[in-house]
């Protein structure tokens, strides 16, 4: 007897499987079953989440370590509206993701009207595309899927799977794969002036992105900055691209005035800056324009042209970076930069406005953390002024060692990032941080930590408030009104859903609670109470 030809859903699966994906996230309704069984039969393990937008979040996370786009499974419907939010996440944090939602077939949909709603038009804003599944053309779909998610820069795909196409029997053809475009490098003119820009330069500064972490140019990149002497900031989401105590590195930009006041007088006094991956989706408004290419050497070298006119440069590649600096680098001579010392007394100045030595509050949290927790500890942060100053203070020696949404800056994405990372990294160390309503917003995740097992910390700062908004609408001087709620007992909810849970209110409080948590056999949230307005003058 002949083995059984596959389903739609079956080449599908394999096509993801083939992408290096092994994990899937989300919430099953009937129209989605198929698609769970061929998962599995295909070798990916599909994980219940509590909602689907933590599920998305839990599958970016495991991308982070596995490099292999996220998987989102969900229902149609309300469950596929529930994903709004973290795929749009996906499109602006960059992240490579295959939306998978299950719809009822075109001639049912003539008929019936429950829950029927047009998924392709709502997810078509937020995807670098949406395919509706075909049996005949499953195979090539789930390529065309695979290939646009990973292309620069990449983002979601959306796939909508009518429930009798994934049960379809296909006869499997001739596999068709794109294949990878190989990195490329600018000549000609262009190069020859990037070459004497740099050869010329005195007081180069760099500004490096996530389009770096894509195309993998880390060690090019390393040797490129070394060579020519030239110091560095990074964006948060490209932190630890080269760790962060070398002695180039000036730290993340994006979020911070406190820091931004440090490091923009330097960008100002710069003879050349280099755009290295620079995406700005990261920036706030005071990195909008904040050179002058009529004035300034700017050499912009992206995965894909400037359309977002957030800067601008007097040379613009768009190319693989790493063969790019090569490229600039041959037969280019380096020398010492910066005769003045410019770039230490920055890093000096930062050092001090960030300082480590705190009593309390939400700088010695961090820092105690830093201490507390081994190098190779894996950290999500939550939206927030804790983000904000954690994104300064969280020291990274490795991509990726902390991240976060920082194009879209939603809350709510910490908690579940660290189930995930703890699920593709159960070895390693994991913290998330949050602030108490982000936590509050996904606090049922919980249960889905302590049924995924391992022993990630929950770190959540406690001022019942939502303190970032608070801090500017004290500082466009209007009353408290929308902004605080309850103070609740955050270690009391940990203990509930199974895990542990400590209240901290010192230093020592919670280096105890750090050690328990990092011996202990499952989940721990630890509560660190602060003071309302103790992040004035630290962000």
């Amino acid at each position: 007897m002949s083995d059984p030809l596959p389903r739609a859903a079956d080449l599908l699966a394999r096509r993801l499987y083939e992408a290096g994906c092994r994990h899937a996230f989300g919430m099953p309704g009937g129209e989605v079953l198929t698609l769970v069984d061929a998962l599995d039969k295909a070798g990916i393990a599909f994980h219940l989440a509590k909602h689907e937008n933590a599920a998305g979040f839990m599958a970016e996370a495991v991308h982070h370590r596995d490099g292999a786009p996220a998987i989102l499974l969900a229902t149609l419907g309300p469950g596929a509206m529930n994903g709004v939010n973290v795929v749009a996440n996906a499109l602006q944090d960059r992240v490579p993701m295959i939306v998978l939602t299950g719809c009822v077939d075109a001639d049912e949909a003539l008929t019936y009207t429950h829950q029927v709603m047009d998924h392709a038009q709502v997810f078509r804003p937020i995807t670098k595309g949406s395919f509706r599944l075909s049996a005949e053309g499953s195979d090539i779909i789930a390529d065309k899927a695979v290939s646009l998610a990973t292309q620069p820069r990449p983002g979601p795909v959306h796939i909508d799977v009518p429930i009798g196409v994934a049960d379809t029997p296909v006869r499997e053809t001739r596999r068709r794969r794109l294949s990878p475009a190989a990195p490329v490098a600018p000549g000609g003119t262009c190069l020859e002036t990037a070459r004497r820009w740099v050869a010329e330069a005195r007081r180069p500064l760099t500004v490096i992105g996530l389009d770096v972490l894509a195309d993998n140019s880390k060690c090019v990149l390393q040797a490129f900055l070394e060579h020519f002497e030239i110091p560095f900031v990074t964006t948060y989401k490209a932190k630890g691209i080269l760790p962060e105590d070398h002695r180039l590195c000036l730290g993340g930009a994006g979020l911070s005035p406190l820091a931004d006041s440090h490091l923009l007088p330097l960008v100002k006094a710069a003879d050349l800056i280099l755009c290295l991956g620079y995406d700005p989706i990261e920036m706030r408004p005071g990195w909008r324009e904040v050179w002058d290419p009529e004035n300034q050497r700017v050499i912009d070298i992206s995965a894909v042209v400037n359309d977002h006119y957030m800067h601008q440069a007097g040379i613009n590649i768009v190319a693989d970076t790493g063969a790019t600096l090569e490229a600039i680098a041959k037969g280019t001579t380096g020398h010492a930069t910066w005769p003045a010392g410019e770039p230490q007394a920055a890093r000096a100045a930062l050092a001090r406005a960030f300082p480590q030595d705190e009593v309390w509050g939400p700088a010695a949290i961090i820092a105690e953390a830093r201490a507390a927790l081994p190098a190779g500890t894996l950290a999500t942060a939550d939206s927030g002024a804790h983000r904000i100053l954690l994104s300064q203070m969280w020291r990274c020696d490795e991509p990726r060692g902390l991240i976060q949404s920082s194009g879209l800056c939603t809350m709510g994405c910490a908690l579940p990032m660290a189930i995930g990372l703890k699920l593709a990294a159960p070895d390693r160390p994991v913290i998330s941080f949050s602030g108490d309503a982000g936590f509050l917003m996904v606090a049922g995740e919980l249960s889905t930590a302590a049924e995924m097992g391992g022993n990630p910390i929950f770190l959540v700062f406690v001022d019942a408030s939502l303190s970032l908004i608070e801090l500017k609408q004290r500082g466009r001087q209007l009353p408290n009104r929308g902004v605080a709620f309850g103070h609740h007992d955050f270690a009391a909810i940990g203990r509930a859903f199974g895990g542990h849970g400590h209240t901290v209110r010192s230093r020592a409080e919670l280096r105890a609670a750090l050690e328990a948590a990092q011996a202990a056999d499952r989940f721990t949230v630890i509560a660190a109470e602060i003071a309302r307005g103790d992040y004035d003058g630290r962000i």
